[in-house]
């Protein structure tokens, strides 16, 4: 099992994620047609030359979905209940096709369930970065992860 159990966690932990990603445009056609987003910004590229950006942006849905995926395998694989929640999600920075995504996660916190004594709750702060180390994705996730069975 890859992932940490809750009692394995310690605030201010963090991890750099061996796991590695380039984006492609089939990524981001195929997950925007399957969750019916129809938006310019992602689809149309004669639209976007006329934007700041100049070219298609990845849906940015798909940006939360592969930053935290990719945290999964060192931090909660076997060993979640649930995830809770995510807070303060941002994308200061487009990423585009081709882009190569890398992700960092810290523990920000942890605390003891008061219904469920086998189980705890963690606050992760989930970074992805592009290939030029600019910051394109982040979130706070909560997750309601399992303690070291006794």
């Amino acid at each position: 099992m890859a992932g940490l159990w809750f009692d394995e966690l310690t605030v201010g932990q963090t991890f750099e994620h061996a796991i590695r990603r380039t984006v492609t445009e089939t990524d981001n056609v195929l997950f925007s047609a399957m969750t019916h987003n129809p938006a310019q910004l992602h689809l149309d590229e004669e639209y976007m030359k006329g934007t700041d950006f100049g070219q298609r942006i990845v849906n940015s849905a798909f940006t939360l979905g592969l930053m935290v995926g990719i945290s999964v395998g060192d931090t909660t694989l076997g060993t979640a209940v649930a995830n809770l929640g995510w807070d303060e999600v941002r994308f200061p920075n487009p990423l585009f096709h081709g882009d190569t995504v890398h992700v960092t996660t810290e523990v920000l916190e942890l605390r003891e369930s008061k219904s469920r004594p086998y189980q705890g709750i963690v606050v992760f702060l989930h970074k992805a970065y592009n290939q030029h180390d600019e910051v394109v994705g982040s979130c706070k996730r909560a997750g309601l992860q399992r303690k070291k069975p006794q």
